[in-house]
């Protein structure tokens, strides 16, 4: 990672907050973008990461970027993080405007970032494209059609894309994490119900957002003819999205 810059998205919490911290610890310079930029100049001013204020599902916002980019000293990397889930729909009776949500943010998101960034890449020699997707990119599970469609869709775009590109000095890296207890995610999916989102953490010992940012560091510090196509990381508790040795309640 030594030299050039680092692009993570979805940069203003969780996963991706971790990312920015780690890479800049090691003195990588980021630029940490993300839609809240109240929270981006926190974690830049604790960091020195550079925020931007982006939202990726506006190719406008995103072709800007990509400018700003070219601009300013080019890229020599990106972490396509920004993603989310929403619900547990059944597919009868499936909530059509959130499916839309989620794949115009995993999947389309990461497909606009990813367009917008491979010729800064390409014109600074080559580069890493890592991808943040999830087990769920890699099985599907009852209630779950709609952030396991996505996902998968989302593995599909960086598996093909490295196949597409296969002999230019790029990089195709998917992460794939399992259950990661972070401040949003099952929040978010579960529209608030604290509850509930923290249900989903109970019994076990989940993985920390710092576990996933560890991972992404490791793959993108390997020597540049070493590729990591996948990378899974899970709780040890967890076999599978449904199957978890939870400790039983103590009453």
């Amino acid at each position: 990672m030594s030299g050039g810059r680092v692009l993570v998205t979805g940069a203003s919490s969780g996963i991706g907050e971790q990312i920015v911290r780690l890479l800049a610890a090691r003195e990588v310079s980021v630029v940490a973008a993300a839609r809240r930029l109240d929270r981006l100049q926190r974690l830049a001013d604790e960091t020195g990461a550079e925020p931007y204020q982006i939202d990726i599902t506006d190719g406008k916002q995103v072709r800007q970027l990509a400018e700003h980019l070219q601009d300013s000293g080019g890229l020599r990397a990106v972490v396509n993080n920004a993603g989310g889930a929403l619900g547990l729909d059944h597919v009868e009776d499936a909530d059509i405007d959130g499916w839309r949500h989620m794949y115009e943010l995993n999947v389309l998101g990461t497909l606009r970032v990813t367009e917008a960034v491979l010729p800064l890449l390409r014109a600074g020699g080559g580069g890493d494209i890592v991808v943040v997707t999830s087990t769920a990119a890699h099985e599907p599970y009852a209630g779950g059609a709609g952030y396991t469609g996505v996902k998968h869709a989302e593995r599909m775009l960086s598996t093909t894309l490295r196949r597409e590109i296969v002999g230019e000095p790029i990089r195709v890296i998917e992460i794939a994490p399992g259950n990661v207890a972070t401040e949003e995610f099952s929040l978010n999916r579960f529209s608030g119900d604290a509850e509930r989102a923290a249900a989903v953490y109970e019994g076990y010992e989940p993985l920390r957002a710092e576990d996933v940012a560890e991972g992404v560091a490791w793959a993108l510090e390997r020597p540049a003819h070493v590729n990591v196509d996948l990378l899974v990381l899970r709780p040890r508790a967890q076999a599978s999205s449904t199957i978890i040795a939870r400790s039983p309640k103590s009453t």
